[in-house]
């Protein structure tokens, strides 16, 4: 009676460890916050959107065409993002193989010799395979069969690490999206600031043309005394000036060109373009719709999305190795230690059937640190989701602004530059009668270069805005 009631009390034990075992740690887990703005500031609520087009009809260069073109296909970063979509779709294949049956096949050819004077040993000596024929001394073994083992996915552990690997992939997916986009917009951009560097080299040798006319009236008029050999200086330390500043900007075309070279992949070389038309352009209309659209076309929301979904389903596959674990094997084949009885049935045939309950009862701690891990990345994932909603919403935001002030600010600027030109030619004509003093022409001329600089600048910017409006709504991916 004692001994039936220690065993009882042994069990209730054991059955207490094992449901305590398998109750996980509380965590503190974080719902992410899906909430934007319903308008853009200024803005009009229209679904019409932009990020909506494709690429070849948002741009209508055909040269600026042509490079995007090629850097879809040459270049490196889009290349080895390609390559992290492949481990990440080998990954699924790898998590989907594993709640599967796994069936193997061996064979092998043994030699087994025993001590004679070992509990083996003796024992095969006396003993007779079959009468007059004792167990053979040293005993060869041959066998061939198949092999089986299977973990039965009870509580979806094996199943959400499958999924959790599959979102990953669709991330990784859209992580490719994300590098197109801003692959496209980082052409786009530098393109348009080679054109801009192209006008400013243009202006800068019209100036010079403008300054070495001015720099010859003053020689004349010295030779008349008219003015000293100070204004002499003048003009030409302003021409020295302005001829300095064509060969930097000569070098800044020069990184450029190797900057959008290497965005397509290729060694330096000539870019093609035509400069002419640069100061023409007129950005089409934005249409940015409504910034729930931010959800469905930008990459980066999508992939961090894609992420959190992942790491959601790694907290519970962690939880779920605190709960036992079934695990079935099972084997048939042929054994023999003679070849030509290998495939005599029943004799030689054998099989093996077994499962096993496994669960964690004394320290967890590598499964606790995995589970408590498991839940951080996924607060971590949830933070980054947010912040991408966050950060999408003020590019767009921010672009949209721009895009209107720097409309306005090239008028003026265009204004400006034309008041300007005509004062030069006013200033020379007042220079050449005596009505105005040198200082006058140097800093008319100045400010008229400054200006002209200043406008290209902003026709830059402006064309950026629009590059950059397209990238933020998630255009060019698609």
């Amino acid at each position: 009676m004692k001994n039936n009631k220690r065993i009882k009390q042994a069990g209730v034990i054991c059955t207490f460890l094992f449901l305590a075992g398998c109750k996980a740690p509380s965590i503190v887990e974080k719902k992410e916050n899906k909430t934007i703005p319903e308008t853009y500031a200024n803005v009009s609520q229209d679904t019409a959107n932009t990020g909506k087009l494709k690429w070849r009809s948002y741009f209508i260069d055909e040269d600026l065409k042509s490079l995007i073109d090629i850097a879809l296909q040459n270049n490196q970063e889009l290349n080895i993002t390609l390559q992290e979509i492949e481990i990440a779709r080998s990954e699924v294949r790898a998590k989907k193989g594993e709640y599967l049956p796994f069936v193997g096949f061996n064979a092998g050819v043994g030699l087994d010799k025993s001590g004679r004077y070992t509990s083996t040993g003796s024992g095969e000596a006396t003993t007779e395979i079959m009468p007059g024929r004792e167990t053979p001394d040293p005993l060869p073994n041959y066998g061939f069969g198949l092999s089986s083992s299977w973990e039965i996915d009870i509580w979806n552990k094996l199943h959400n690490a499958k999924k959790a690997a599959l979102n990953r992939y669709l991330g990784s997916v859209e992580g490719k999206n994300f590098v197109i986009t801003n692959l496209i917009a980082e052409i786009a951009n530098s393109y348009y600031e080679l054109l801009a560097l192209d006008n400013q080299l243009e202006i800068v040798k019209q100036n010079i043309d403008i300054q070495s006319n001015a720099l010859k009236v003053v020689k004349i008029q010295k030779e008349a005394a008219r003015v000293n050999e100070l204004a002499v200086r003048r003009f030409e330390a302003q021409m020295l000036n302005t001829q300095s500043l064509q060969f930097g900007i000569q070098q800044e075309i020069y990184e450029t060109e190797n900057k959008i070279n290497f965005l397509l992949g290729r060694f330096p070389q000539k870019i093609v373009r035509n400069d002419n038309t640069f100061n023409a352009m007129i950005p089409p209309s934005v249409h940015a719709g409504v910034p729930s659209q931010l959800l469905e076309n930008r990459p980066d929301i999508k992939k961090a999305e894609m992420e959190l979904i992942a790491a959601k389903l790694d907290v519970k596959s962690a939880k779920a190795k605190f709960y036992p674990s079934l695990g079935i094997s099972a084997g048939i084949g042929y054994e023999a230690f003679n070849a030509k009885y290998l495939l005599t049935s029943p004799e030689s045939l054998l099989y093996s059937l077994a499962g096993d309950l496994v669960a964690p009862l004394i320290n967890r701690n590598a499964i606790k640190a995995s589970y408590i891990t498991a839940n951080a990345k996924q607060i971590q994932a949830v933070y980054n989701y947010e912040r991408t909603l966050v950060n999408a919403y003020i590019e767009v935001a921010n672009q949209l602004s721009k895009i209107q002030n720097t409309t306005r600010s090239y008028d003026l600027k265009s204004k400006q530059v034309q008041a300007l030109n005509e004062s030069i030619q006013i200033s020379n004509n007042l220079f050449s009668s005596a009505r105005a003093d040198y200082m006058e022409v140097l800093l008319t001329q100045k400010d008229a270069l400054e200006s002209k600089f200043e406008l290209i600048e902003t026709k830059k910017q402006q064309m950026n805005a629009f590059v950059n409006v397209y990238r933020a709504l998630g255009g060019g991916w698609n």
